[in-house]
């Protein structure tokens, strides 16, 4: 007798198997390394294949039988601010709107901390072409990375 999926005996091992592989993709890490595997991945391929990969270039430039072809990505990081709660005491006597509040104030304050950071993340990667074909690239920048599970070749 085959188990059949609606069976939620055989959906349970199943929708296990689906979390716990979402829990390691997670884990993937993007480095510097897995980033300029994919980008050497594209050395020797045709200029439509670059293209076709990674899209249409913010510039290109074109010198004594050489092209080149330049990638740029910006994107600003927000990281939260530090908050805090503490001890507080609001005294006594008359506060709020309209008279609405009497008597001694004691409690927690929670406050907003510190501003947030931000910051500039930036990848800009230039493609040299010689004959039509990519015969190298560098990469500059704090955001040049990529996770080694990446399918395809990504300027993020």
């Amino acid at each position: 007798m085959t188990q059949s999926m609606l069976d939620p005996t055989f959906r349970r091992p199943l929708s296990t198997l689906t979390l716990a592989l979402g829990i390691l993709a997670g884990c993937a890490r993007a480095t510097p390394e897995a980033f300029n595997a994919h980008m050497a991945s594209l050395v020797g391929r045709s200029e439509a294949d670059l293209v076709a990969a990674l899209g249409v270039p913010e510039r290109t430039y074109d010198t004594e039988g050489q092209r080149f072809l330049q990638y740029e990505s910006r994107r600003l990081v927000s990281y939260p601010s530090a908050s805090f709660y503490g001890p507080g005491y609001g005294g006594f006597g008359y506060g709020g709107f309209g008279g609405q509040r009497f008597g001694s104030a004691f409690g927690g304050y929670y406050g907003g901390g510190f501003a947030p950071t931000v910051e500039t993340r930036a990848c800009d990667v230039t493609f040299e072409l010689r004959a039509g074909r990519v015969a190298g690239f560098t990469a500059r920048g704090n955001d040049c990375v990529a996770t080694a599970t990446a399918a395809t070749p990504v300027v993020r």
